[in-house]
């Protein structure tokens, strides 16, 4: 009898044990995600805070403390942009961070005027800031290594939508940017430059210009051949835009004639030729406007007084004289000043 109730205590302990083992083995390796999430996790950000941050994101939270202790992981989480996976178990996440098993981040570089924006819009988007990244826009080694100085290297920028690691340092993604200018200049775009006779600076200072003038795709190459054939003339291009650019006045709707004698060589009214490099960053739609220029003989463009987006053309002065005046009444009588 004594035999037969040490056995079933037995058998119950086994029971118990195995239970308990079960709980606690689905706790390391069963379902600790529910639902998919992102972790940031900053390159000074500290165990405390990387710990406040996933927490709450977890299921299990006592087998991943002690997980954690077994991988030293206060001493060695990695910072980086995870993804974490509906299923995913303790052990995974824990791994995840000590080995920096990071998921890329898709960034988007457009619309932008200046470095400094530039440097704005990738500090909200990368895990730097935007003085490390201006420092990086302004280091004359670094331009000097990807080919350019510190006044061109904006023009290397191609915008599009990059998928970078979120640690990716800023001087890493100048270089990376500068892969991307080498694959965005086919000998197919290297053909078709080569008959405006622009260098590629040129070719994106002038769409820089153009990009500001309008955003009507299928306008650009016309207004692209405005420019080409001022350049050609070696009349000054009048380029509104400059203007805006040179006295950093982006919110100005109308230009005036005071503004046309404002002293910078990105000026065109007071300068000829193109400025020293572009005064925004184009789009490729007016990069590959400038490098399919419209062959025309129009001289002059105004901006219809319908509002439109669109221009008016004009191989003379006069004509083109009568359009802006149609025009300026219609800013006169919009009360835009």
């Amino acid at each position: 009898m004594r035999k037969k109730t040490l056995f079933w205590l037995a058998a119950a302990l086994f029971v118990l044990g195995a239970a308990a083992f079960g709980v606690g083995w689905s706790q390391f390796r069963g379902n600790a995600v529910t639902e998919e999430c992102e972790l940031f996790v900053g390159s000074c950000a500290t165990y405390g805070e990387l710990t406040d941050s996933l927490m709450p994101r977890l299921r299990h939270r006592a087998a991943f403390r002690r997980y954690a202790r077994r991988l030293d992981l206060e001493n060695a989480f990695r910072p980086g942009h995870y993804v974490l996976r509906p299923g995913m178990s303790v052990v995974e996440v824990a791994r995840m961070l000590k080995l920096g098993l990071q998921t890329p981040v898709r960034i988007a570089v457009n619309n932008v005027r200046t470095p400094e924006q530039l440097a704005r819009k990738l500090a909200r988007q990368i895990d730097a800031d935007s003085a490390a990244i201006m420092r990086a826009l302004a280091s004359k080694e670094l331009a000097a290594e990807v080919g350019f100085d510190t006044l061109t290297l904006f023009s290397m920028f191609i915008p599009d939508t990059y998928e970078v690691w979120w640690t990716v340092s800023p001087e890493e993604f100048v270089r990376r940017m500068k892969r991307e200018y080498d694959r965005f200049w086919t000998p197919e775009r290297d053909a078709l430059r080569a008959r405006s006779g622009l260098s590629r600076l040129e070719v994106m200072t002038l769409a820089s210009i153009v990009y500001e003038e309008t955003r009507k795709t299928d306008e650009m190459p016309r207004i692209a051949g405005v420019y080409i054939n001022r350049l050609r003339r070696g009349i000054p291009l009048q380029a509104d835009p400059t203007v805006k650019y040179a006295m950093r006045d982006f919110g100005l709707r109308r230009i005036l004639y005071r503004h046309l004698k404002y002293p910078s060589p990105y000026n065109t009214y007071v300068n000829k030729g193109l400025p020293p490099s572009p005064i925004c960053m184009p789009g490729k739609n007016a990069i590959d406007a400038v490098l399919n220029f419209e062959e025309h003989d129009y001289l002059f463009f105004c901006a219809r007084p319908a509002f439109d987006g669109y221009h008016n053309f004009a191989r003379t002065l006069r004509e083109h004289n009568a359009n802006a005046r149609a025009y300026s009444a219609e800013l006169n009588r919009r009360k835009i000043r």
